[in-house]
């Protein structure tokens, strides 16, 4: 009853607006002159209810494959050539200068002069029915191989750590675009009205070189971006009741605050007000609702056994098992960073058989137990899991000043690296995409960060083209002016 006297109070507003004067009372500049107010993506959605509960589910404009997406980006770019991409002839010119047709007209982040040319560290085998080539670095993984969907000739643009993450997630190399999540949340809204849409987990010590710009909303509203939670103390900050302060008490100064509003409300006529009182009213429901969640102690001690999860620590694992009680509580899109992956060879924590070998072992065995656990709960058909960096390393070891660095490691590279997928809408066991015999170059199938994305909205239901938000005098969409579906790794 209190929705519908929202609605209908909002409705009212809306003819008393300087909104609804300039789309309906004159020839149409006006309206034009203030696009980026009136924002929108499809116009299918109640613009009432859009308006009083922003976060209200919405249809996407075709029947979508997944409802919920996991996204797990391992910040620092792990190598493709130690994990999935095999190349044998490489070990053939392990230790010999690069060739020149590898570093004419190039640019890399470090390498200079000839560098030497770096064997795969990683010992390969063939899994599943599939035949997906895994190394041994990753001995969990090959359980679900035919569960996987590769895209091995990836790339992208951009090959410093801050541009490349932002265009991976936001479609831009620079500040002030939404991110992927924020554009699923602002299509989608949420299933569960007492949990944010779109919620971050990170871990590895550290945020991603891009900061919360990758999971923040751009120009859409603030209520789209991300919400970091944490998985040691209070999940989200002020979350937990001061000391001395009762929920009841709590309870009655939202409510106090409320009623400023709506006196406020009934003065100006504002609808945004009305937005403002539903989204205080969600805050103290999450103070239920968040804790509940993120309680990992409540799951079988079997089930944190196989994610290697421990209650109340601050880890990968955990963070794994939260994306999965968070997407079983209608959570739309949940993004978890890993930081570390940076593997230059300039000291042993980031070399590739020092730093990057324990960084495997720390993520693996969490990553393939969300898969399996999806599985067994009957949720993978219905979620879509993404695993990469924001680029590839290079075939050739890192030098840098033209001297050979003491660890093996190796230099960013924008034009081949690897993504694994899984879950609905997806050929399983399915490899896509072909690097040369040295790994430098996608020959065969190439797809570049935008078709990533295209692919990702396509499978939650979205034509790229037309989710689109207008901003500064045009409609701006996730892949810019670029990028077109996977139909071949579609089911």
């Amino acid at each position: 009853m209190q929705k519908l006297i929202k609605e209908f109070l909002h409705a009212e507003a809306q003819y008393q607006t300087r909104r609804h004067f300039l789309q309906t009372c004159t020839t149409g500049l006006g309206a034009m002159a203030f696009g980026s107010l009136l924002g929108g993506c499809s116009g299918k959605e109640n613009p009432a209810q859009a308006l009083i509960d922003p976060m209200f589910p919405k249809q996407p404009h075709f029947t979508p494959k997944v409802k919920q997406v996991i996204y797990i980006h391992m910040a620092g770019a792990p190598s493709q050539l130690e994990l999935f991409d095999y190349k044998p002839a490489l070990q053939k010119f392990d230790g010999q200068d690069c060739p020149q047709e590898f570093l004419e007209g190039k640019k890399f982040a470090f390498i200079r002069g000839v560098p030497k040319m770096l064997g795969s560290i990683g010992q390969f085998k063939q899994h599943g029915n599939s035949g997906a080539m895994i190394s041994d670095f990753l001995p969990y993984l090959p359980e679900v191989a035919d569960d996987l969907t590769f895209l091995k000739a990836m790339y992208t643009d951009q090959f410093n750590h801050a541009p490349a993450q932002l265009l991976m997630h936001t479609g831009s190399p620079r500040l002030g675009r939404p991110s992927i999540g924020a554009w699923s949340v602002y299509g989608l809204g949420s299933e569960n009205q007492n949990l944010p849409g779109f919620i971050v987990l990170a871990s590895g010590g550290r945020s991603p070189d891009a900061g919360k710009s990758v999971w923040g909303s751009g120009f859409l509203p603030s209520i789209y971006q991300g919400v970091q939670c944490r998985t040691g103390g209070d999940p989200v900050l002020y979350v937990s009741d001061p000391h001395g302060m009762s929920r009841d008490i709590r309870k009655q100064t939202i409510e106090a605050i409320n009623e400023i509003n709506k006196q406020q409300y009934e003065a100006v006529q504002d609808p945004e007000i009305l937005t403002r009182i539903s989204q205080y009213e969600m805050a103290f429901r999450m103070q239920m609702s968040v804790p509940e969640v993120m309680d990992t102690s409540k799951e079988p001690e079997w089930v944190r056994n196989m994610y290697g999860a421990v209650p109340g620590e601050g880890s990968f694992a955990n963070n794994c098992l939260l994306a999965r009680r968070l997407i079983e509580n209608g959570v739309r899109f949940v993004q978890l960073f890993h930081w570390g992956w940076d593997s230059h060879g300039t000291d042993q924590r980031l070399s590739l058989d020092g730093g990057f070998k324990d960084l495997c072992q720390v993520t693996d065995r969490s990553v393939t137990a969300l898969i399996k656990d999806l599985k067994m709960r009957g949720l993978l058909d219905e979620t879509l899991i993404v695993w990469g960096g924001e680029f590839g390393r290079t075939p050739m070891q890192e030098n840098r000043d033209g001297q050979t660095l003491p660890f093996k490691g190796r230099d960013h590279h924008l034009d081949a690296f690897t993504v694994f997928m899984a879950g609905g809408g997806l050929k399983k066991g399915m490899t896509f995409g072909e690097t040369d015999d040295l790994g430098y170059y996608g020959v065969k199938d190439r797809t570049h960060v935008h078709d990533l994305q295209a692919t990702i909205l396509h499978l939650m239901g979205f034509d790229h083209e037309k989710l689109t938000y207008a901003f500064q005098g045009r409609p701006f969409r996730l892949t810019d002016v670029a990028g077109k579906v996977i139909k071949p790794i579609l089911a």
